[in-house]
């Protein structure tokens, strides 16, 4: 998958994901922090994850947490609320809708 595909996917069906094809075009471009500012929050996270670097999921973390007031988020906090853990490798087929 593609980073603004797996950005943007609402769902999976089989080994389909599901891509807000919409949001994709608007917001693909942005940077992780670029999307959490515009209130994308999931959408951050899932670029976070995406990147595989731990300075930006710290800096999503620090961010998520001053923007909510919640206290003690963690990466594995925000992995359960979010509901999105890594990015999934069974994915073949891409539906835009």
């Amino acid at each position: 998958m593609k980073r603004s595909q797996f950005v943007f996917t609402i769902g999976f069906q089989g080994d389909a994901a599901i891509v807000d094809k919409r949001a994709q075009r608007r917001y693909g471009k942005l940077t992780t922090m670029e999307l959490a500012s515009k209130g994308l929050l999931r959408a951050a996270f899932c670029s976070a994850i995406y990147s595989d670097d731990g300075t930006e999921m710290d800096q999503f973390v620090r961010f998520f947490a001053e923007e909510t007031g919640a206290e003690h988020v963690s990466a594995d906090y925000l992995k359960r609320l979010f509901g999105v853990y890594t990015v999934p490798d069974e994915v073949k087929k891409i539906v835009t809708v």
